[in-house]
């Protein structure tokens, strides 16, 4: 179905570098399509040293949101005028909101996490016990601030450089560990989250003692291109249940679909299809 632009339409996007991979447009333009709403969401790739003149361009203008990816979700925070709680604990956004000149940041890449487990792992219970993170940039902090929000009683950290770990473990009240010390980290974890980018090639992979988890401890990672990384292929492989990152991308589309059109994405639509189609899978 064509869709005509008018001087009314509702302009939204997401913005990276590079970003021809993102699959954002995908989800976003399948809903405007589906609920009626004259909208349309667009990929833009924006030069790094030039992201916060690209922002100040946008705010003279009638655009309507933006979402952010790698490697600009500080730059974004930094860009904001106010900024929910979220994405002040991560210190990162993955979404700008633009009304009358001013720009709210907000993070919604940990609510989408939690929307991620709730389905592809439904027996999993934040409340049940100990929660590994590996890594301590942007994506752990939003997945610790999830699951503290969610009533985990222990977060740990995972990470190779440890004063990073402890860093945000001080800042979050966590447990800091070092790279080295994973099998300790994992005795009793109900969910092991990669939060790295560790896995993006099929050849990398993560050398983590995943054996050491309870057999009913979750293993997701936030890497959704491959689907499966080596990291979760090696969890299936020892009987892990296991959640993608494309549901994580999923679940962080809906709220920052609400906050840029004013209403939920419409039930329905099969954007995990097209999610998988566009992937090739």
């Amino acid at each position: 179905m064509t869709r005509t632009i008018t001087g009314a339409t509702r302009v939204a996007g997401v913005v990276g570098h590079p970003i021809a991979h993102s699959l954002s447009p995908v989800l976003h333009n399948a809903w405007l399509e589906a609920a009626g709403i004259d909208g349309v969401y667009v990929p833009l790739e924006v030069e790094e040293a030039r992201f916060g003149e690209f922002i100040e361009g946008l705010r003279a203008t009638s655009w309507a949101g933006l979402n952010v990816t790698l490697p600009f979700k500080r730059n974004a925070l930094a860009a904001a005028d106010n900024a929910h709680m979220r994405a002040r604990r991560a210190q990162a956004a993955n979404l700008l909101v633009f009304r009358d000149g001013r720009i709210t940041a907000d993070n919604t890449d940990g609510l989408g996490l939690l929307v991620a487990f709730a389905e592809q792992a439904p027996g999993f219970d934040p409340k049940a016990g100990p929660v590994v993170i590996l890594g301590a940039g942007g994506g752990a902090r939003g997945a610790a601030g999830a699951f503290l929000d969610a009533g985990c009683p222990e977060i740990r950290v995972v990470n190779r450089t440890l004063v990073r770990a402890q860093t945000l473990a001080a800042e979050l009240r966590l447990k800091a560990f070092d790279l080295r010390d994973a099998e300790a980290a994992f005795e009793g974890a109900q969910a092991v989250i990669n939060a790295t980018s560790a896995g993006l090639a099929d050849s990398e992979t993560l050398d983590l003692p995943l054996a050491a988890t309870p057999a009913a401890c979750v293993v997701m990672d936030m890497v959704y291109k491959p689907l499966l990384t080596p990291f979760l292929a090696q969890a299936q492989a020892l009987g892990r249940p296991t959640v993608d990152g494309l549901a994580m991308l999923i679940g962080q589309a809906i709220p920052s679909f609400e906050a840029i059109y004013g209403e939920q994405p419409p039930a329905g639509v099969g954007v995990r299809a097209l999610a998988l189609k566009a992937l090739g899978l």
